[in-house]
């Protein structure tokens, strides 16, 4: 690891398996085990802790190798172990076998120095190696305003693209424009007919073409500025304007609502420049001449059904127009051979469970490892007031849209609550508790830790006492809430990697409303203010340990840490 990264956890169990290999190493020089290759075993962190911090099975899988009563190894083991020089106290031996590791006091203190000393770097890993990852989300229809399923996907898809970073990958945020096809043809149908209906000519609305104030609004605003240049010209020539004009200004609407929703895209890439290019026509001849499609009634099948897919999928209709499946194609083969990303994710609706599969299929026949491509699948939002489901807004009558419950919201609590569970897992969002100023509130609970702390630090400041530069061999900890507070500052980084593995911003979330339990506990149970000095200033170290820890990981969820609350 470089200098700048630090895991308490790691580098724990990296010193158990030090000692261990060590003792192995020199029973076997003595003649006590014989020279065997000795299968791995794993350091682990008990579910009981009063059995030990760390737990090797180490004499459990080498019993069989040894032929040894696992129990004898593992007494061995304990007899030769050496345990200068590591943040072990002590080894126990226990059940069939274990091997029971116990820090000692300067690991405690070695790991709240240590984020002191790396700030805003603490929690940070290598995991990714600096891999490049391009997270697509949100991908909103730009032919109306963002729902509720956007809002969660938003705060998912940035809350991962943050925790990717934060486990060294390259990342890049990247929002997909679908600019042509289906959606946008209805969109030009709709601001012609407003158009033309502003004019006087009576026509009707088609059942599924867009309703919305929003088209209306264009409509009378590009009235406004070309008068009746537009009723005077072909329909196509008409729509395109209408379109024009008109998409630019949802798409830069999109932004400024994901700029306040604190989402900076590093790209916004055009389904349109995928046709205008050649490259979805480019797609099919490539499938064709790989021997992947056939014809059948006049449509070009791609055979998906052998890659995977639980069925053939057309790529051409008889028409000779494309299907949406091919651009969506066009775009995947762009991100991970054009652009050269070593993974694609897709945060994608709870609807889109057949989406993975084909496209993965495609890219296989493409030449492509599909395991390049991930996603998360997101499921359904439940707003809720009063105890009771709402499904509209009491002000539009229309349904809730990000906006609007950002009017209702704070940020804050809307980015934390999106975070809170599982993307893959139904979400109720109560808008009463979150706009509550109350420990029931998460997100409140956790900022008011933070600035329960800053003022700790402002009180003694102003009583003339500050952080003191101590050396780790004078911070002393030995009150169970000051061991559970900083066991779990410990995991972070383990924390982080998980998290990224799983591709979980949630876990971040729940980690940081753990930890602020545990700091409220710590500060309910542990006094600072008239402890011995040593006492006072372990504590205090402790105080500014957890800051860091609660900013760091707010940071990382684009939440807000404030001094006062």
């Amino acid at each position: 690891m470089s200098n700048n990264l630090f895991n308490p956890i790691e580098s724990a169990k990296s010193q158990v398996r030090e000692i261990v290999l060590n003792a192995l190493g020199r029973l076997t020089a003595e003649g006590k085990i014989p020279a065997e290759l000795l299968p791995a075993f794993t350091v682990e962190i008990p579910n009981d802790i009063s059995h030990g911090d760390f737990s090797c099975n180490a004499a459990l899988v080498s019993a069989k190798t040894l032929k040894q009563n696992p129990r004898a190894i593992a007494q061995m083991i304990v007899d030769e172990a050496v345990l200068d020089g590591t943040v072990f106290e002590k080894i126990e031996l226990a059940g069939p076998g274990f091997l029971n590791f116990f820090v000692g006091k300067a690991w405690f203190a070695e790991t709240v120095a240590s984020v002191i000393d790396l700030k805003e770097n603490y929690g940070k890993t290598d995991l990714g190696a600096g891999k490049r990852v391009l997270v697509e989300f949100v991908s909103a229809n730009p032919t109306g305003p963002m729902h509720i399923g956007n809002a969660r996907g938003g705060a998912i898809g940035d809350c991962l693209s943050s925790l990717l970073q934060y486990a060294g990958y390259y990342v890049e945020r990247e929002f997909y424009v679908n600019d042509a096809g289906n959606q946008v043809n209805k969109f030009g149908l709709s601001l012609d007919i407003r158009y033309q209906q502003h004019f006087g000519v009576e026509i009707e609305m088609p059942e599924d073409s867009y309703h919305g104030e929003d088209i209306i609004a264009h409509a009378e605003k590009f009235a406004e500025i070309y008068g009746d240049k537009y009723m005077h010209t072909s329909e196509e020539e008409r729509r395109k304007a209408l379109v024009d004009y008109a998409l630019p200004l949802n798409i830069k609407g999109l932004e400024d609502d994901l700029l306040k929703y604190r989402i900076k895209y590093d790209n916004w890439f055009r389904e349109s420049s995928l046709h205008s290019s050649g490259r979805v026509n480019q797609i099919v001849e490539m499938l064709k001449e790989k021997g992947c499609t056939y014809e059948k009634e006049g449509a070009v099948w791609f055979k998906s059904g052998e890659y995977g897919d639980d069925q053939d999928r057309v790529l051409v209709r008889a028409n000779g127009v494309p299907t949406y499946f091919v651009p969506d194609i066009a775009y995947h083969y762009d991100k991970l051979v054009t652009r050269n990303f070593d993974m694609a994710i897709d945060i994608l609706g709870a609807d889109h469970h057949g989406y993975i599969p084909r496209m993965r299929a495609a890219l296989t026949a493409l030449g492509v490892d599909p395991n390049r491509l991930n996603a998360l699948i997101m499921q359904m939002v439940r707003l809720v007031r009063d105890g009771e489901t709402i499904k509209l807004s009491k002000r539009s009558g229309k349904a809730i849209t990000l906006t609007s419950l950002l009017d209702e919201v704070p940020i804050d609590a809307a980015r934390f609550f999106f975070n809170l569970r599982d993307a893959n897992t139904h979400l109720e969002f109560d808008l009463d508790l979150a706009i509550e100023e109350s420990s029931k509130n998460p997100v409140f609970y956790v900022q008011y830790a933070h600035a329960r702390i800053c003022r700790i630090i402002e009180k003694l400041a102003s009583e003339g006492i500050s952080p003191a530069d101590m050396p780790m061999s004078k911070l002393v900890y030995t009150e169970p809430a000051e061991i559970e507070l900083i066991r779990h500052i410990a995991t972070l980084p383990t924390e982080i990697n998980e998290a990224a593995k799983e591709y979980n911003p949630s876990r971040i979330t729940r980690y940081v409303l753990e930890l602020a339990t545990r700091f409220h506990k710590f500060y309910d149970s542990c006094k600072i203010m008239g402890e011995e000095e040593a006492v006072l200033q372990s504590r205090l170290q402790l105080c500014l340990a957890t800051r860091i820890v609660i900013k760091n990981m707010l940071d990382l969820l684009k939440v807000e840490a404030p001094e006062k609350m």
